[in-house]
């Protein structure tokens, strides 16, 4: 009796648990309503006999439980009990089959005029590319794929030159218009998935996928990477902003092309040393950096973070928050810069400094620290020399107790929060695995020991 009991508990409980549950689907922001269907009529059959087959077990139980004197009865075959289960279990199937494949053959054929996005996936980023005004995507090869052209672009294919390159992991798309995704990853299997627009599909090395979508409400929808692709995978996001046609046009008139990129000129040395005559006074005329300034070290630093950063400070994006001290007055610093070029041209000229080590000032256990920076290394790179392609900076002989308190930052929410400062939210996870001081302290002692 309490088996069946308990059983008949279960299955209540269990579909009670369904209805309360205050974990359901998102919110809906896209005309995939036939796949919550889908899911529905599958919860509503498998729901169904679970149910059933619960008051089934529960009853057999009692009717058929032990009695003194009793004898089981063995019937190997029951042909109308075996035809009952077939039609059945057919039938179930069929139900939660076929809607399935209605639905995907929809996904499978988007409407003709639906807008292109190509969406390109690498440990552990995104980053898009749209087609210009002549409406066509130029040609890409890994051969072409560097630091100054991630995405492959073939120089050759004047059809490539209008392409809009958006290296980050924001994309803009306008509402009520249909949407084809193209995907494809530079590495490992990816999947992008974004829970309120019902889309998911996987990205695989050496083929293009696609899926698509039509925007039914503006928003901001997180991205996730839902395919484990590697130590970095649970910091792999982005994300989706669905505008009114005007204001994505707006936006899309901002982006750069291809061809812009191309022409960008290169920073002036001569005049980068004029503008850094400001920063001189705190990061030193070789920029070596200041503790006593509290100005880190800049050069040998890669020249595309430099000029992230200071993007950030110009834009707001960073030393905002009210416990970021230093980051507020490199801000205003960073607002003397008016323009790219002027960007530029600094950032030409700290590259043309020396580059000496920075002394080490903090101390710590290195073996505990090798153990903790194997998770760093995957974007870092195992020496600690940055990698642009996962924009990661350069670390060893950088200064250390600079990046101890920008640790801590990112761990405590100082740095990172901006809901535009994308990258930094991702350094925000991975810092949180340093629990204190000490831990900090061990990864930068590892970082810097001289020779490994």
């Amino acid at each position: 009796m309490a088996i069946a009991i308990a059983l008949i508990l279960l299955a209540f409980g269990s579909v009670l648990f369904h209805f309360l549950s205050p974990w359901y689907f998102t919110p809906i922001a896209s005309n995939w309503s036939t796949i919550d269907n889908t899911i529905s009529i599958t919860f509503w059959v498998t729901g169904i006999v679970f149910v059933a087959i619960s008051v089934f077990t529960a009853w057999a139980v009692l009717r058929y439980r032990h009695r003194p004197g009793a004898r089981a009865s063995y019937q190997p075959e029951n042909k109308k009990l075996e035809v009952w289960l077939l039609v059945v279990t057919a039938g179930g199937v069929a139900a939660m089959l076929a809607p399935g494949l209605v639905v995907w053959a929809d996904i499978v054929h988007p409407p003709a005029d639906a807008q292109v996005v190509e969406a390109v996936a690498q440990q552990w980023s995104w980053a898009y590319r749209l087609p210009g005004k002549d409406g066509k995507l130029g040609k890409v090869d890994s051969r072409f794929v560097n630091d100054d052209n991630p995405f492959g672009m073939n120089p050759a294919d004047t059809n490539g030159s209008d392409d809009v390159l958006l290296v980050g992991p924001e994309i803009h798309v306008p509402l009520g218009q249909p949407v084809k995704l193209l995907l494809r990853s530079k590495d490992v299997l990816h999947d992008f998935a974004v829970a309120q627009l019902r889309v998911k599909m996987d990205l695989v090395p050496g083929l293009v996928t696609y899926t698509w979508f039509t925007p039914t409400r503006t928003g901001s929808f997180d991205l996730l990477c839902e395919e484990l692709c590697g130590i970095g995978h649970f910091a792999m996001r982005g994300r989706i902003v669905v505008d009114e046609p005007a204001a994505y046009q707006e936006w899309l008139a901002r982006q750069p092309t291809f061809a812009q990129i191309q022409a960008r000129a290169h920073g002036d040395v001569v005049a980068g040393k004029t503008a850094y005559a400001l920063c001189s006074a705190c990061h030193g005329p070789g920029g070596e950096g200041n503790v006593a300034m509290n100005a880190p070290k800049l050069s040998g630093q890669g020249g595309w973070y430099l000029e992230r950063q200071l993007r950030q400070f110009k834009q707001g994006t960073r030393g905002v928050h009210d416990k970021d001290t230093f980051g507020k007055v490199m801000a205003p610093m960073a607002a003397t810069l008016p323009d790219e070029a002027a960007i530029a041209n600094v950032v030409a000229y700290i590259a043309s400094l020396p580059d000496t080590a920075a002394s080490p000032t903090i101390k710590g256990d290195v073996d505990r620290g090798r153990q903790r920076y194997a998770t760093c290394a995957a974007c870092h790179g195992g020496e600690g020399r940055g990698i642009a392609a996962t924009h990661a900076p350069r670390l060893k002989g950088m200064s250390d107790w600079y990046l101890a308190r920008q640790l801590k930052n990112f761990r405590d929410g100082v740095r990172g929060a901006h809901p535009q400062d994308l990258y930094g939210a991702q350094m925000a996870l991975v810092a949180g695995m340093l629990a204190d001081d000490a831990a900090i302290g061990d990864v930068l002692a590892y970082i810097n020991v001289p020779a490994r």
